[in-house]
């Protein structure tokens, strides 16, 4: 896992977007990858947010978890034209996720790459270790 404690980086890929986040914990994780997904294609620092979302995960692998976060994302901006603008990711009492998510009109945003379309499960990748958690995930633009 690279340093520092959190944070997420693009990775070449040769069609899609490719992207790895890290975090001392899952939740940590998973909202570097929500970061790390609206970096790749808007740059939202003139967005304000309008709604919070909130997103109730069952519990299942990390993994699957992390894709139903992500689903959403793509999701949200595709039908109803919100950018989430961040996220807070918390372990739900069940063990699933629940996740509030700030959005925006997309709108307002500037485009900076393609709109993502959906998370590819080819290579999705999340690991536990001692320092914490990390990912890496592809997704179909």
């Amino acid at each position: 896992m690279p340093d520092p404690e959190s944070g997420h980086r693009g990775v070449p890929h040769t069609a899609d977007l490719r992207f790895e986040a890290w975090g001392p914990t899952r939740e940590a994780c998973v909202a570097e990858a929500v970061a790390g997904l609206v970096e790749s294609f808007a740059d939202a620092s003139g967005v304000r947010a309008s709604r919070d979302l909130r997103v109730d995960v069952p519990p299942g692998p990390d993994a699957d978890l992390l894709v139903a976060v992500l689903d959403e994302v793509i999701y949200r901006l595709d039908a109803d034209g919100l950018l989430v603008l961040g996220a807070e990711i918390a372990e739900a009492p069940d063990g699933g996720l629940t996740a509030r998510l700030p959005a925006g009109d997309a709108a307002e945003a500037a485009g900076t790459g393609a709109v993502p379309k959906a998370v590819s499960l080819h290579d999705l990748r999340f690991d536990r270790d001692a320092r914490g958690c990390s990912c890496a995930v592809t997704i179909d633009v």
